[in-house]
């Protein structure tokens, strides 16, 4: 413990000359504002306000390394207090000794951190599981390479796994030289809602148990809950399978937009809210009125072994992730109107790409544009696709095509952005959205899904004869 103590003391003094250091800099950066103002006219090419933004930024990008850092140290000072304070007392004689110790301990870190008991103790479980469980995602922090909150998402989607999968995980996102690393952005680079989104799409792949098993017992769970809040509103939640979900919320957004209009002063998450309670308490059914088609599209993209029941690869449900294959064989057999089918490759799990030479998009290419990107393509950026707009990459005017490759998906904030400012997307391919250039000039990766290629059954796999190929052959060719 002597040792350790050590060393987090030395990384304490050098985190603490690094923010003393930034502090002064930032004093000296305010103080070139104030003498910058008499130098923008000049035109011997020195600029001092793009000094200062460029210098602002950078600094920005090491204060948040520190903090990753500083994180880091804290982890590792929780556990290995929680460690000596446990090895100095006496075996606990009874469950209530025991219990009693750890409400000691965690009251301490409590008072210490000047932090609710409920948050202290979930400090000491996320640092245990950090300094025990995930070496990787702990020497990232330190590195400053993701964040504290980073970190945490990486704690609570290796809940619940075995030490093997927990570690595959971790390489997944975190080393780029493990077997089908994770593509475009690494996971320092996404918002931590993007990156629980992709680990957890990730985690229900590569479960130890499949999600058709998983499914069946938490179907069990569904519920509804109501949650009072201030000023008199209060909160209702419902816990369903992901299919009904997904069509309730798709339904009441499409309803939503229809209301849209120059005489309605209601957003649109008011109208949803509005349309819900409506619907619910049994209001009226012409609910729409005069707008655009109320269809809910939404893409089921799911393996073809899996469609035809040879596996239980999981499927993916447009702006939610990974279903159950059943749930993915039922939305296609039964024909839902509002659900699009969309068949990946074997070999490599994505699809043909789809282009056309005139200026308007077919409806098939924006289904397309819709599956690579799932999103708005900006950085950080979670509008879903259905409120999006297509946009040319390269401009038609001049020279550009439309075809997936020179598609993007931009919501309208940020399509207004990049017609008004420097911002400015990168290239894009049939399976991959473009990265970002800010003003700056500062890359951003593009943000990428983890596709793999489609789990064949045994005796099955390409290039070996079998009635099961012959199959594949005969229903692509009828679909």
């Amino acid at each position: 413990m002597e040792s350790g103590a050590v060393v987090d003391a030395k990384g304490m003094a050098g985190l603490a000359g690094a923010v003393a250091s930034l502090t002064g800099l930032v004093d000296e950066l305010a103080g070139v504002v104030n003498t910058s103002a008499e130098a923008v006219g000049r035109t011997d090419g020195h600029d001092p306000l793009h000094e200062l933004s460029e210098s602002c930024l950078d600094s920005l990008g090491i204060v948040a390394r520190v903090e990753a850092a500083t994180a880091a140290v804290k982890v590792r000072l929780l556990a290995e207090h929680s460690e000596a304070a446990a090895a100095m007392e006496a075996p606990a004689e009874s469950a209530f000794e025991s219990a009693a110790r750890e409400m000691s301990i965690v009251a301490e870190v409590a008072c210490t951190l000047t932090i609710g008991e409920g948050a202290a103790s979930a400090l000491l479980q996320d640092a245990h599981a950090l300094t025990t469980s995930l070496p990787a995602t702990l020497k990232a922090m330190e590195a400053g390479a993701i964040s504290w909150r980073h970190a945490q998402i990486m704690v609570d989607e290796t809940s619940g796994l075995d030490s093997a999968a927990a570690a595959a995980l971790e390489a997944h996102f975190l080393d780029p030289e493990a077997p089908n690393a994770a593509r475009g952005a690494s996971a320092g680079e996404l918002v931590p809602g993007r990156f629980r989104r992709k680990a957890r799409a990730w985690r229900e792949r590569h479960h130890p148990e499949s999600l058709e098993t998983r499914h069946v017992k938490s179907v069990s769970d569904r519920r509804m809950e109501y949650s009072p809040d201030r000023d008199g509103m209060a909160w209702v939640s419902v816990y369903l399978a992901a299919d009904k979900a997904c069509a309730i919320w798709n339904r009441t957004s499409a309803l939503a937009r229809g209301l849209q209009g120059p005489d309605e002063a209601r957003t649109l998450p008011q109208l949803k809210a509005d349309l819900a309670a409506k619907l619910l308490l049994g209001g009226a059914t012409d609910l729409a009125g005069p707008g655009p088609s109320l269809k809910a599209d939404v893409l089921v993209t799911v393996p073809i072994l899996s469609l035809l029941g040879a596996t239980d690869e999981p499927a993916d449900l447009d702006n939610y992730g990974p279903i159950p294959a059943s749930m993915a064989r039922r939305l296609v057999t039964e024909g839902a109107g509002s659900f699009y089918r969309v068949l990946v490759d074997p070999r490599d799990g994505a699809p043909l790409e789809l282009g056309r030479t005139n200026y308007r998009l077919t409806e098939s290419l924006k289904r397309w544009l819709r599956m690579r990107d799932g999103k708005c393509t900006f950085p950080a950026c979670s509008n879903h696709s259905q409120d999006n707009e297509a946009d040319h990459l390269t401009a038609w005017e001049h020279g550009g095509a439309t075809g997936i490759s020179n598609l993007g998906q931009l919501c309208p904030k940020h399509h207004r952005l990049k017609h008004r400012t420097g911002w400015s997307p990168g290239t894009a391919s049939k399976n991959e959205p473009p990265g970002w250039t800010s003003p700056s000039g500062r890359h951003y990766n593009a943000e990428q899904p983890d596709r793999e290629p489609t789990i064949w059954p045994p005796g099955c796999l390409p290039g070996e004869a079998s009635a099961l190929e012959v199959l594949i052959v005969d229903y692509l060719a009828i679909s």
